[in-house]
C-alpha cells in the first residue's frame, strides 16, 4: 500500500493506551479492524435498525449492513486518495457501535432520560464501548485500539473543542473521561481516514434511505424523479432500458447515484489536498478545516435530498407512529431498571445496585439499554410489562 505524505502510517502510529507486542502479520490498524469485527457490539448491529424497526422487513438496511456499506465506500475513497484503507475501514465499521435500539428514536429517548446526567450521545457511546464496555481481554477493558482509530471514532464529524485551552467540561462525560486518560486532541480535526469515513457515511445513508423508503412504499419513483442527481440517474436508466421493471430500474439508478457521490468527494478532496500542500498527517489535523468534502454544488443537491427524506420518510405517519411506540419502550425500560436494578442481568446488576450515586446508576442502566437490539428490547419490555408474558 503506497501512502500519501498526509496519510496515517501504521509504522508511526501513536500506539495504544496499554502497550502490546506488534503482530508479525497485521498492521496496528488491521488489528483494530479485526477487533471491531469480532466485538459483541458489532455483532449486535445485525438487529439494530435505522428508520424501520427490525421486525418490519428483512430487506431493509440494519446498522450492520449500513456499516459494511460505509466501510466499502471508505476503502475506495481512501485507496484513490492515498490514505490508509485499513484505518478508514476500521473507523467506518466502528462509527455506529454506540447506537441504541430503534435508531435515532431510541437515542432521542435516552438523551431525554439522561438529560440530568449529561445526556446521551451515540458517538461518545461508541468510544465508551471500545474503551470500556467490551470486556473480553485479560489485561484491559475495551478493545485497546490505536490512538488513530480512537480519535477517528471520537471526532470523525469534526473537532469537539474550540482549541487546546477550551473547557473540556462541555464534553459528554464518556468523551471527557477517556480523553483525560489518553489525550485524543479533541480540538483538532481527525485524520484523513476518519474524515473519509464520515463522508462515506453520508453517501451510504442518503442513498440507501431513498432505496429503503421506495421499497416501503413511502414514496414513488415519480417522486424521486424530481430530485437532483436521483432524477437524472432515473432518466438515464429509463432511456437505456425503457422496459426494465421498477426494482431493477431503481437499483441501476442508485448505483449510479453512489458513483456520482463518490466521484464528487474524490475530486473535491483532491483539489483541497493539492491546494493545502500538506506534508504529514499531523499537518492535516491542524489544518483548521476539513479536507474531505463534497463540492459546493453537491452540498446543495444533498440538502434537497435530505429535505425530501425528512418530509417523505422520517416524518411519514407510519414511521412517526412506530417512533412513538419504540420511544415508550425505551422510557419504560429505563424507569423499570432505575426503580429496581435487581432486574438487571448479573453482569450489570452489581454495578447498578451498589452505585455511589443516582448518576452512576443511570449511566449503568443507559449503557445496558443502549446495547440492546430492537428485538431484545421489545422482548424485554413485553416480559416486564405484560402480566401474561412468560418471564
Amino acid at each position: 500500500m503506497t501512502l500519501a505524505s498526509f496519510a496515517s502510517d501504521p509504522a508511526t502510529s501513536r500506539g495504544r493506551l496499554h502497550a502490546e507486542p506488534e503482530s508479525a502479520h497485521r498492521s496496528p490498524f488491521q488489528r483494530d479492524r479485526d477487533r471491531i469485527i469480532h466485538s459483541s457490539a458489532f455483532r449486535r448491529l445485525k438487529h439494530k435498525t435505522q428508520v424501520f424497526v427490525e421486525h418490519e422487513g428483512d430487506y431493509y438496511r440494519t446498522r450492520l449492513t449500513h456499516s459494511l456499506e460505509v466501510a466499502q465506500v471508505a476503502r475506495t475513497i481512501a485507496r484513490t486518495l492515498g490514505g490508509n484503507e485499513d484505518l478508514a475501514e476500521a473507523v467506518a465499521l466502528a462509527h455506529d457501535l454506540g447506537h441504541t435500539p430503534f435508531g435515532h428514536t431510541g437515542e432521542d429517548a435516552l438523551h431525554e432520560l439522561m438529560a440530568p446526567f449529561g445526556g446521551f450521545d451515540h458517538n461518545a457511546q461508541a468510544l465508551k464501548i471500545v474503551t470500556d464496555l467490551e470486556r473480553r481481554y485479560a489485561e484491559f477493558d475495551g478493545l485497546n485500539l490505536t490512538w488513530e482509530t480512537l480519535e477517528g471514532i471520537a471526532k470523525h464529524n469534526g473537532p469537539l473543542l474550540r482549541d487546546k485551552a477550551d473547557d473540556a467540561g462541555r464534553l459528554h462525560f464518556a468523551l471527557a473521561d477517556y480523553d483525560a486518560r489518553h489525550d485524543l486532541e479533541l480540538w483538532t480535526h481527525a485524520g484523513l481516514e476518519a474524515q473519509i469515513a464520515a463522508l462515506s457515511d453520508d453517501i451510504a445513508y442518503n442513498t440507501h434511505d431513498l432505496d429503503d423508503g421506495l421499497r416501503a412504499g413511502l414514496f414513488t419513483s415519480d417522486d424521486l424523479a424530481t430530485l437532483p442527481v436521483i432524477g437524472d440517474c432515473l432518466g438515464e436508466v429509463g432511456a437505456k432500458w425503457p422496459a426494465l421493471d421498477h426494482s431493477r430500474t431503481a437499483h441501476e439508478a442508485f448505483r449510479r447515484v453512489f458513483g456520482i457521490f463518490v466521484e464528487d468527494v474524490i475530486e473535491e478532496t483532491s483539489n483541497r489536498l493539492s491546494a493545502a500542500n500538506l506534508s504529514s498527517a499531523d499537518e492535516l489535523r491542524a489544518f483548521g478545516a476539513p479536507v474531505v468534502s463534497f463540492s459546493d454544488a453537491m452540498h446543495k443537491d444533498l440538502k434537497a435530498i435530505r429535505d425530501f427524506l425528512f418530509t417523505k420518510m422520517y416524518r411519514h405517519g407510519d414511521v412517526l407512529r412506530m417512533r412513538r411506540k419504540t420511544a415508550i419502550v425505551v422510557k419504560d425500560l429505563f424507569a423499570i431498571f432505575i426503580e429496581d436494578p435487581q432486574l438487571l442481568p448479573d453482569e450489570w446488576r452489581d454495578d447498578a445496585v451498589h452505585a455511589r450515586s443516582s448518576e452512576i446508576r443511570a449511566r449503568v442502566v443507559a449503557d445496558y439499554i443502549a446495547g440492546m437490539t430492537d428485538r431484545f428490547a421489545l422482548t424485554e419490555h413485553r416480559k416486564l410489562t405484560d402480566p401474561q408474558a412468560r418471564a
